[in-house]
């Protein structure tokens, strides 16, 4: 070999052995905190992070602040495919994961631990349908201490194996942790899901201009503490989001995803796979969309209204992926979805309760595409909700008041604003392409309920 080769050789070496460091868990970045006033509201917004780095915040079907209140844990590619989290008050930024994850990121709200789902590959074996996925326990509490300290480990000192899923089981998607923290439930392949279908169950078909929704689908789940891996539910559907209710154990709400309107969007089933049954029953004409577990006993979701009347009557379109939409600004107008998401029957931010099954539509937009992704505060005072204009609507859930926090978020940005509250329900957490200069590139944003709402008293509070 030639000199020149290798010299070429040993900076290869050295290149990558500095990429590895570069990417370990307990890694701090530079605080970007800092504090911008809405040009149009005056309300002040906390970027807690400002750099145009790919952020992305949990999505809002799970808790996003760890069980202290003092991190939040989001995606981000300034170490791509890796887990960051940073500090609410300090703004500091630590890895908090080696390895890669996919799916979901969990944060226990009872212990200072992440867990979540990581790729293992199967030599010979399809991708898709079997595959095996390792579930990760994460200490967190010791990863801050090591990291403050600059006296890390390796990641085996913070990350935990808890099990390993059977390839034949096709797990994957939105991982949910139970509110014991003793079990996390998963999404399985369609094949397995078929095994557990009862006999004679007619299987649905694709539903929409997306050709999504088809079943069978199905939920399983995992020992945290074990790795005994035991199915729950099979249903004859596409599997959507899933969604651990955080302050009752065993149950569980998911979704039947067509990528827009489903024949039945919200459902729930405890973690013994009784109790199947849909969460709202909707009709024919509502849009049913972004359901979120707000506290022990609610959800909040989504009855649209961003379809003009007369959408319905024009030609259906033939729509492959995101091919053919006719307004991305305002998704959903083909009119292959049928009838449903205009405002001749009632929409806006609806609250289901579990146990009464009880639904109250707490506030709607007076136009527009109305209220999108939407949350609410465990307390039972405060709804949230935010729109095809990236702006962000707060609901006093007493008298029903609505008053816009912040607007002017870039409808090009990568993804929405994604609202959920902070269990104190002081804040909400957002994610936000205002500072980038690609109009895409989002961050991680905190949205302060305003003082002089936090300070209103009741005679009488929403019963929760």
């Amino acid at each position: 070999m030639k000199l020149s080769d290798r010299l070429i050789a040993v900076a290869t070496i050295l290149f990558l052995i500095s990429g590895a460091v570069s990417a370990q868990i307990g890694k701090r970045f530079p605080s970007e905190r800092k504090v911008v006033t809405d040009p149009v509201t005056g309300l002040d917004l906390i970027f807690l992070t400002s750099k145009q780095e790919g952020d992305s915040k949990i999505y809002p079907t799970h808790p996003q602040w760890t069980a202290n209140g003092e991190w939040l844990i989001f995606r981000s590619n300034r170490v791509k495919g890796e887990a960051m989290a940073v500090n609410e008050q300090t703004g500091d930024l630590v890895q908090v994961s080696e390895g890669g994850y996919t799916g979901m990121l969990n944060i226990a709200q009872k212990s200072m631990k992440l867990y979540f789902m990581r790729n293992l590959e199967n030599e010979g074996q399809d991708h898709n349908e079997n595959r095996s996925l390792q579930v990760i326990e994460t200490d967190l509490a010791k990863l801050f201490a090591d990291s403050e300290a600059g006296k890390m480990k390796k990641a085996t000192a913070y990350e935990r194996v808890v099990g390993t899923t059977p390839p034949e089981i096709a797990a994957g998607g939105d991982m949910a942790l139970d509110a014991n923290e003793d079990w996390v439930y998963f999404r399985i392949g369609s094949e397995e899901a078929a095994r557990h279908l009862p006999s004679g169950t007619k299987v649905e078909e694709n539903f929409g201009p997306r050709n999504m929704g088809s079943g069978p689908g199905g939920i399983g789940k995992m020992n945290v503490k074990t790795g005994e891996v035991a199915h729950v539910v099979s249903v004859p559907f596409q599997v959507g989001h899933i969604q651990a209710n955080t302050w009752n154990p065993g149950e569980i709400v998911f979704s039947w995803e067509t990528g827009g309107k489903s024949p039945q969007r919200t459902w729930t089933v405890m973690a013994d796979g009784t109790g199947l049954r849909p969460l709202y029953p909707e009709a024919d004409y509502e849009w049913v969309t972004h359901e979120a577990i707000i506290s022990k006993d609610e959800v909040a979701l989504a009855i649209m209204g961003h379809r003009e009347v007369d959408v319905m009557k024009e030609a259906p379109v033939e729509v492959t992926g995101s091919k053919g939409v006719r307004n991305p600004e305002n998704p959903g107008q083909e009119s292959n979805w049928g009838p449903s998401g205009t405002r001749e029957k009632p929409t806006g931010l609806a609250i289901v309760n579990l146990r009464t099954r009880e639904m109250t539509i707490a506030g709607q937009t007076h136009d527009g595409s109305g209220l999108w992704h939407v949350h609410g505060s465990p307390d039972g005072r405060w709804a949230v909700g935010d729109d095809f204009s990236r702006s962000l609507y707060l609901i006093d859930r007493n008298n029903r008041e609505m008053k816009m926090l912040t607007t002017g978020h870039k409808i090009t940005a990568a993804d929405h604003l994604h609202p959920t509250f902070k269990p104190d329900g002081t804040k909400i957490q957002i994610q936000s392409a205002m500072l980038s200069e690609d109009g895409r590139s989002m961050n991680i944003v905190i949205v302060p309920v305003p003082d002089t709402w936090l300070e209103r008293t009741y005679s009488e509070i929403v019963e929760k």
